[in-house]
């Protein structure tokens, strides 16, 4: 792979990279506003210019000071190149931290500043805006002007979702690109010029695509805020952890944001990943946070009456007791990791005895072509692989249910709303459990409800529609009492007098390895 040298380090590049982009694969920031690596270069921002070595350098006349004469004498200075603009050329050498690359960052950072609004006390981008950042290590110098800056409009109302600055706009039309380029909406754009120039909204037109929150993440300032974070927390008091968006089968990889003081989620953010959601995430997805806190489920239920998660337990395996094991009907999620599937599964065979699948699902979701699939689920394939795929509907499980041969049931997660009527013929069953995180229509016609942790309390794994295993870790700490799906089953087998052969989440994890391997080679033959 060729390379070049970069501040005397080697970079190698790919084809049709750009100097700024060869440093960022190799984690190099250069310092920049306009350019991100999804969208289109635009080159306005000025603050990546870098210094490039060549035989014929290209200079520009200027004025230095000259201390002797006390006077400005005419001179010269390398003429800067944006990074962004610049291919990566075999061999070239390239400064970003040359004294002349440094001047110019100071100097941009500087013009962006003149008439930017210090309301950074009350800026939700305060902790981490790209102005504070790039003040800190390109400028580190007290304003020279003492005129009063221009006023432009503030808090407009974009949309549903978005809040608009014009003050602490430095337009970089960053948020322009994503609607054209990435959304394919043109509802922004840029009207005016110079120091007057503004972020509008089309004529007659909301920013209200399924994107919008996209727009405010791409912003490097405070110019955009979310409706749903602003004034809610203060960055600088939020963790950060690795998780995988419930949304849909897309599975895109995400940053969930959290207040441990409060165990609280504040918001989810797009993480890269060029094979699953490149640098994107669509609004709700975005704003599948609330399911973590929403419609909770964080007290088991007996006929009516709320008890504690272990008195549920000792409910459900009671009720459960009563019923012949092939006689009941063991439902996954298409919501749950693939260890709470897998340990179901194996609970139904190994406790129960028996072999009557189905699959609870969400539906109601609007797909695209961009990343929203049309399976709002994010876990249907792993849940159908621990039963190697045979798996009924609920309206399978209700036709059982009316034949006489299913006479109780066992559930894991929860159904849409639309679903509750439906299912209400299951309330007559000997034992109706369900073992559930958040409220819906399987909790709803249970007789027996104990509570598990969410996703965002537990690990575990996710399989997209593309067949890729994604691994999601904890990000906050369960309601007391309360326990991951799988060590919840594992209880109730005790319960039940029977003994499941996995007591830890690597015990669990080995036993889906081997099954998956056992399925396949069963497909193969």
């Amino acid at each position: 792979m060729p390379t070049f040298k970069l501040d005397g380090r080697e970079i190698p590049f790919e084809p049709g990279d750009t100097i700024i982009k060869a440093a960022w694969r190799q984690g190099i920031e250069i310092p920049h506003y306009c350019w991100h690596p999804g969208l289109s270069v635009a080159a306005n921002c000025r603050m990546c210019l870098v210094e490039i070595k060549a035989e014929r350098p290209m200079l520009m006349p200027t004025l230095k000071w000259d201390a002797d004469k006390q006077a400005y004498v005419p001179s010269d200075k390398p003429k800067l190149t944006p990074s962004c603009q610049a291919p990566a050329v075999a061999g070239q050498e390239v400064f970003s931290q040359s004294s002349e690359a440094k001047n110019a960052q100071a100097h941009v950072q500087e013009f962006l500043l003149l008439n930017h609004p210090v309301d950074c006390p009350i800026c939700d981008q305060a902790g981490e805006c790209k102005l504070q950042d790039y003040w800190q290590t390109s400028q580190g110098t007290l304003k020279r002007k003492d005129t009063e800056p221009v006023h432009k409009p503030k808090a407009v109302r974009f949309g549903p979702t978005i809040v608009y600055d014009g003050e602490r706009c430095i337009m970089c039309t960053r948020c322009i690109r994503v609607c054209d380029e990435v959304v394919g909406d043109h509802v922004l754009d840029m009207r005016e010029r110079g120091n007057k120039n503004e972020i509008t909204v089309s004529p007659g037109r909301e920013l209200d695509h399924k994107y919008t929150l996209m727009t405010e993440h791409v912003c490097p300032v405070g110019a955009l805020t979310s409706r749903d974070f602003r004034f809610k927390a203060r960055v600088w008091f939020l963790r950060t952890q690795k998780s995988v968006c419930t949304g849909c089968a897309t599975g895109c990889n995400d940053y969930m944001d959290f207040d441990p003081r409060k165990n609280e989620v504040f918001r989810i953010r797009p993480r890269d990943n060029a094979e699953v959601n490149k640098f994107w995430m669509c609004d709700d997805g975005m704003m599948s946070y609330h399911r973590v806190h929403k419609d909770r489920v964080t007290q088991g239920l007996v006929a009516g009456k709320a008890v504690a998660p272990a008195e549920a337990l000792t409910a459900a395996a009671a009720a459960l007791g009563k019923v012949a094991g092939p006689n009941i009907g063991v439902v996954l999620s298409a919501q749950h990791s693939s260890e709470d599937n897998f340990a179901l599964a194996r609970f139904a065979r190994e406790v129960l005895g028996s072999e009557r699948f189905y699959l609870a699902a969400l539906g109601g979701w609007e797909a695209d072509k961009i990343l929203r699939h049309a399976d709002n689920n994010p876990n249907r394939a792993g849940a159908l692989a621990a039963v190697s795929s045979k798996a009924g509907s609920l309206a399978d499980l209700l036709k059982d249910v009316s034949s006489g041969a299913v006479q109780g049931v066992i559930a894991l997660g929860w159904a849409s709303a639309e679903d509750a009527s439906a299912l209400s013929a299951l309330r007559s069953l000997k034992a109706m459990v369900t073992l559930s995180s958040n409220s819906g229509a399987l909790t709803e016609v249970a007789s027996t409800v104990v509570p598990v942790a969410s996703f965002a309390e537990t690990e575990g794994t996710f399989v997209n529609a593309k067949g890729m295993a994604q691994h999601f870790d904890r990000v906050i700490h369960a309601p007391d009492g309360v326990q991951p799906g799988w060590l919840t089953l594992v209880e109730l087998a005790k319960a039940m007098g029977k003994t499941l052969a996995f007591a830890q989440l690597s015990d669990l994890r080995g036993s889906i390895a081997v099954g998956a391997a056992a399925a396949t080679q069963e497909a193969r033959s």
